[in-house]
């Protein structure tokens, strides 16, 4: 990854934890609500992981917001 894409991916890491705890949810209640296993959620708000375009919808869901305020 270029020092872009790795700028993206912590910006991104950035607001879904802040949303998460914004909302008082753990990473496993985030998790549940989405679908998805806690860990890959630990691993994409240490930005360790780059969720594919139908886990980031799912996560949006749980988060109960828009794509566009986690990556705008």
């Amino acid at each position: 990854m270029n020092e872009k894409e790795i700028k993206i991916l912590n910006n991104l890491a950035k607001k879904i934890k802040s949303k998460r705890l914004l909302l008082n949810l753990s990473q496993e209640s985030l998790a549940i609500k989405c679908g998805l296993d806690r860990t890959y959620i630990s691993l994409i708000e240490r930005s360790k992981r780059n969720p594919s375009y139908l886990s980031l919808i799912k996560i949006c869901d749980g988060l109960e917001v828009e794509i566009k305020e986690l990556i705008g």
